[in-house]
């Protein structure tokens, strides 16, 4: 039998472990359900994702094979395999949890017999994961989160090592629901697992294909915006299965939230328009665990940061951080940046986009495009100029333009890279997640949404200590009684979040 992954401190051992796009935006209709934050993979112009030299076309009515003979996929080429292995092998030494829990499995595949579709970034962090699936037993099939995301070099390594991927960059909107219905909808397959970021397979199974939820253990979601649709569909009692909430983990928030941003949203406005920060003024709206992160690193540049907050307590937060809160419109015409990261829709509006100066930069950090009212800019006295991949002027009547990141969508995942380390931390978090939906006794989950154990967050987190040579401090047996908890942990109790949760006063559920 499988051995439990929480498991303590003292049990755990580690050894060595150690394209160019549409020249302009469409009028295509949104997504019914928006793009998720899962702060959780890459993209970036580096030569794994630089597609600029590759034609535009879908491959869709492209047949491609791989070495084996295999065809059910569907990227852009199959002949950048052998690059896409090499990122992927690159991304490993950076992911040391994922390669511990391929090793701790040895013969035993807790996964055996898990058929998981997913909808994630296929980049080569997240390749790494859905290996490290494969290598505990599942079968897998996957799609993109994010059109713009999808690494293609990495798309073909995975096609080319036997998994069913169906993504590239720079798919339409129609492509996007196509390669989901080309995982969900195989006539031989189907699946009994779902890892999601950002709502839009679990949306399409709902739509499409209910029936599958007969067979389906659970749903993991990492994001936002899926795990609000999650508490959505719980509280009007729709919700089929049950389902973890990866996002509100500690491990998810305070370091793939907070940290992941706070180094790579420098890299992609400084990618995107070479900018300098210092003494710059920027608007950063939202003071979550994603504005914490953007904030500091701003700051610690040079800029002038302020903060627009809807919740008192992240809005006094950002002050005793030293930021000053305002309104949008109190600043709108002198700023040089805004910068979203909400988790919400028009949080800048067409009546702030009139406002801004000549060469303001507006971009999003947040999980979604919803949160710039980009259906305002599609109008015919505003005039689109692709200036570069990923970086959009709209220029105004009067010759004013703004400088607009990745459509609105993800600036990082978009425009940049993100560390392997911090991604990680969360890919542990979504595999140990499915590891015990997948194993777990009939009737320990009900339908339902439920926040993962404490003691499962301290074990990813156990798992990533001896990378930094770290040594955790043993309570004698007298201080733990003196606390009231095990010397062996969890140390936090199980209602401690890192940050508030607002999604509903629906009560959750956490079992251990």
């Amino acid at each position: 039998a499988f051995v439990s992954p929480f498991l303590s401190p003292q049990q755990i051992q580690l050894t060595d472990e150690k394209q160019e796009f549409n020249k302009r935006p469409t009028k295509a209709g949104r997504r019914s359900l928006s793009r998720s934050i899962s702060q959780s993979s890459t993209d970036s112009y580096s030569s794994v994702c630089s597609d600029s030299s590759e034609d535009e076309s879908t491959p869709r009515d492209k047949l491609q094979k791989t070495s084996m003979g295999l065809s059910d996929f569907c990227i852009k080429n199959i002949k950048q395999a052998d690059f896409g292995r090499r990122e992927i092998e690159i991304a490993q030494q950076e992911m040391p949890a994922l390669m511990v829990l391929r090793k701790r499995a040895g013969g035993e595949k807790p996964l055996a017999g898990a058929k998981i579709v997913g909808c994630t970034h296929i980049t080569a962090q997240t390749a790494v994961l859905i290996e490290t699936l494969c290598a505990l037993g599942a079968q897998c099939r996957w799609a993109a989160c994010n059109i713009f995301s999808t690494q293609n070099a990495v798309a073909a390594a995975l096609a080319e090592g036997g998994t069913s991927v169906f993504a590239w960059r720079g798919e339409s909107e129609d492509d996007f629901w196509w390669c989901i219905d080309k995982c969900v909808g195989a006539e031989t397959w189907q699946p009994n697992m779902i890892l999601d970021d950002g709502g839009d397979l679990t949306h399409w199974i709902y739509k499409k294909y209910p029936a599958l939820f007969k067979k389906t253990k659970g749903i993991v979601e990492e994001s936002v915006t899926g795990v609000y649709r999650l508490y959505q569909l719980s509280k009007a009692g729709r919700l089929c299965v049950p389902a973890m909430n990866v996002n509100d983990s500690v491990t998810k928030q305070k370091f793939d939230n907070l940290y992941c941003c706070k180094e790579s949203i420098l890299d992609g406005l400084k990618r995107t328009t070479d900018i300098m920060f210092g003494g710059k003024q920027v608007v950063v709206c939202g003071y979550g665990e994603v504005g914490k992160g953007c904030c500091a690193a701003l700051k610690a540049l040079g800029a002038v940061v302020y903060v627009t907050e809807v919740d008192p307590i992240c809005a006094l937060q950002a002050c005793m951080d030293g930021f000053r809160v305002i309104k949008l419109n109190e600043v709108v015409r002198q700023v040089d940046m805004v910068i979203t990261c909400t988790g919400n829709k028009n949080v800048v509006g067409r009546e702030h986009l009139d406002r801004m100066k000549n060469g303001c930069i507006v971009c999003n950090m947040g999980h979604s495009n919803t949160e710039i009212d980009l259906v305002s800019l599609r109008t015919a006295e505003l005039r689109w100029e692709r200036v570069r991949p990923q970086v959009d002027h709209v220029i105004w009547p009067d010759g004013k333009r703004i400088v607009l990141l990745a459509e609105g969508r993800l600036l990082n995942l978009s425009c940049s890279t993100v560390p392997s380390f911090v991604l990680s931390i969360t890919a542990t978090t979504q595999a140990l997640a499915l590891i015990e939906l997948y194993n777990a006794p009939e009737g320990r989950y009900k339908q339902d949404v439920y926040l993962l154990p404490k003691k499962m967050d301290e074990y990813v987190a156990n798992l990533h200590l001896p990378t930094f040579d770290a040594h955790l401090t043993e309570l004698t047996d007298d201080q733990a009684k003196y606390l009231g908890i095990s010397k062996h942990g969890p140390f936090k109790p199980n209602y401690y979040r890192s940050t508030q949760v607002h999604y509903s006063s629906h009560t959750n559920n956490t079992h251990i």
